[in-house]
């Protein structure tokens, strides 16, 4: 991309072509989060349960986290930008088919399915187009700050505004808004052109993507099995774990009889890559674990209506808004393994006071501090996770790598809200609230550990280098 702005401050193109990537991560982030505070209603309007709801946003996110991966490989045989809109319109249908929903069989079909279908058809070509638009450091920064700015607003601002149009109209316009969003996405991204011809040839390797969707659902759906049966659970899991050690048993095999598989193992090679994407899963994790969380106990426990959750949670977007601005100015100051070290230890310090502050005060005002650092932490560390992984690999793999980095971003997801949701849907109460904050502190360490054994000069894999 020759433009002027890219090692300055940004052109017009680049904001041109910026802007739509940005609020589909936006979007996408919104939809994971909004049903949070919405859980009361939807589930009186539909005659469901808490617990059908969770099911509901749950397999949404597993959706987007199980296709994630072949949604970035067919970005390579159909074109980023095709793939980019053929999700937007799919996710479209199903924000419009949620309106409608007269059941959860129905909201989980237009959510939980064809949302989370489009997710994982539209959010690869995000990432692969910033990477490969935005050549160097600086200005593919700036481009990830404000994305994963947007998406992180998304995920903690989703309550706050889905509150909002909640109390005022319906739970049902949150779905007709992701959908006007959808179509004003559609129009700006005119703009995009795709900097890499499609490749009708590229083979796909359909076992893989079966074998990596259903490993992951059967783990995913052990935790969630947690708080019904045991024994359900622990088979749940093996059957996940030895479905995905038969995914990988059939990569290797497709490498040695020189057929490209979906993922390459040259990927798992790279000791940065690894970490970086550690560190991301436990982000996600945390984010939309608290966030539950919360939701769930100032709704189902305190009794607060879908606004008053959502205005709590302003706390937590300010301090995402505000650290993720600072994201570009940060990444020329510091080391992005100091960035992502120190996001962590924010986030935890703000879970561990979230714990003590709703334990000790009353008000709704107890929660302010702890989603405060929260917001902060995270915002501070998901830009440096994401440019650290996408920097480790050249263009040719960019496809690969996107695809995976966002299946595990979104399984972090999916297994904060199955965690968090198990924990308290097996009792709801504020002993039950401290177990899922603890236990969701405790993942936050594991995230910690990657992020200080990242290396302090990784080698890059043919982009731009995303560490000093």
């Amino acid at each position: 991309m020759t433009d002027s702005g890219i090692s300055g401050r940004p052109s017009t193109t680049q904001r041109r072509i910026l802007a739509p990537l940005a609020l589909a991560q936006f979007i996408c982030s919104f939809a994971g989060s909004n049903m949070n505070v919405m859980i009361n209603d939807m589930s009186e309007d539909l005659d469901t349960t808490v617990q059908g709801v969770q099911v509901a946003i749950t397999i949404f996110l597993l959706v987007m986290a199980a296709l994630m991966i072949p949604g970035g490989k067919l970005t390579d045989r159909y074109g980023r930008k095709r793939c980019f809109l053929a999700g937007l319109t799919v996710y479209g249908v199903g924000a419009l088919l949620s309106a409608a929903a007269p059941g959860l069989g129905v909201l989980i079909l237009g959510n939980s399915i064809l949302e989370g279908v489009g997710t994982a058809l539209l959010i690869p070509p995000v990432y692969i187009l910033t990477t490969l638009l935005f050549p160097d450091v600086t200005s593919r920064a700036r481009a990830f700050g404000a994305i994963m700015a947007l998406g992180g607003i998304g995920a903690a601002a989703g309550p706050l505004i889905g509150g909002l149009i909640t109390s005022w109209l319906s739970w049902r316009a949150a779905f007709v808004f992701q959908a006007l969003v959808v179509a004003l996405i559609i129009i700006l991204s005119r703009h995009i052109e795709d900097p890499l011809p499609p490749d009708p040839t590229r083979p796909f390797d359909t076992v893989g993507a079966v074998l990596s969707a259903v490993g992951l659902i059967l783990v995913v759906m052990g935790i969630l099995a947690a708080d019904d049966n045991v024994w359900l659970m622990i088979g749940l899991l093996v059957l996940g774990a030895l479905t995905l050690v038969w995914f990988f048993r059939h990569v290797r095999a497709r490498e040695a009889a020189g057929k490209e598989p979906l993922l390459s193992t040259s990927l798992f090679r790279n000791r940065t890559s690894n970490l970086g994407l550690v560190t991301q899963n436990v982000q996600w994790l945390l984010l939309m674990g608290v966030s539950f969380t919360v939701a769930a106990y100032l709704q189902v426990v305190r009794g607060y209506d879908a606004i008053e959750t959502g205005v709590v949670f302003t706390a937590a977007t300010l301090g995402l808004l505000a650290s993720s601005l600072a994201a570009e100015r940060l990444t020329k100051r510091r080391p992005q393994r100091t960035l992502i070290t120190a996001g962590f230890v924010v986030t935890i310090a703000g879970v561990v006071v979230l714990i003590a502050m709703v334990n000790s005060f009353p008000s709704a005002w107890a929660f302010a501090p702890g989603l405060l650092l929260i917001g902060l932490g995270l915002g501070v560390m998901l830009t440096p996770s994401v440019n650290i992984v996408q920097s480790s690999f050249p263009e040719a793999q960019q496809g690969e790598i996107s695809g995976l980095s966002r299946s595990v971003s979104n399984l972090g997801s999916s297994l904060g809200t199955a965690v968090a949701g198990t924990i308290l849907v097996a009792g709801l109460s504020t002993g039950a609230y401290a177990a899922a904050m603890i236990t969701l502190a405790a993942v936050g360490l594991i995230g910690l550990a990657a992020a200080v054994i990242l290396p302090r000069t990784p080698a890059t894999g043919g982009a731009a280098g995303a560490e000093r």
